[in-house]
């Protein structure tokens, strides 16, 4: 199925599958999202992370931060790391998204897409520790991106999702298992993007 033309009211292509991913353009409004923008750029503490991927280490073309509960957790997309705790305003972001997914997120994985070049490549987040069908509440702010998915046993049926300044993606359902999905690279002038992924990683039971 070749990839299908936008909705120019939603951003969306037609036919996208609604039971793994849910589509809020303009969750927070324009002035507020300007506010956050600048707001993380400059006060997050962001890094580059080195990755391993079987016996090479890739530096990832984007930068990240991880905050969340204190709580030392092992995370593949993240190595064994203690989240920075959370801060005032990504409290309150926490708090306005967890009633529209339907559930309590204890951490955020924060990633800064500097420019065109800056990107995530095809993959999913079906670790256990996340359970196995986690859902995940994506904020974009800035530079408008697309966010494309294609089901993992037909790399032909795929859709896109252009990303808004101030929406908000609801990842759900199978999408981790059956979909993968990416933010490819531009040769357009992008600005730059900050996207925020909240989640619930489970905690492992501890013997006291």
């Amino acid at each position: 199925m070749e990839q299908l033309s936008f909705f120019a009211e939603s951003g969306q292509t037609k036919g996208l599958p609604n039971d793994v991913l849910e589509y809020h353009e303009g969750f927070i409004d324009a002035f507020q999202s300007d506010m956050l923008l600048s707001h993380l750029l400059v006060y997050t503490p962001w890094k580059q992370k080195i990755l391993r991927y079987y016996d090479k280490e890739v530096i990832t073309p984007r930068l990240s931060a991880w905050y969340g509960d204190g709580e030392e957790i092992d995370y593949a997309a993240l190595g064994k790391s203690i989240p920075v705790n959370w801060t005032p305003a990504l409290l309150k972001l926490k708090k306005l998204v967890e009633p529209v997914a339907g559930i309590s997120f204890n951490s955020v994985l924060l990633n800064y897409y500097r420019d065109g070049q800056d990107s995530v490549t095809w993959h999913s987040d079906n670790e256990t520790v996340m359970g196995s069908h986690p859902v995940i509440a994506s904020l974009s702010f800035g530079q408008v991106r697309s966010f494309d998915i294609r089901l993992k046993s037909n790399h032909q049926e795929k859709y896109s999702v252009r990303l808004g300044h101030g929406s908000l993606l609801i990842m759900k359902g199978d999408l981790q298992q059956k979909w993968d999905r990416r933010i490819a690279k531009s040769k357009k002038n992008m600005k730059p993007r900050i996207n925020l992924t909240f989640r619930h990683i489970i905690k492992p039971f501890t013997n006291d």
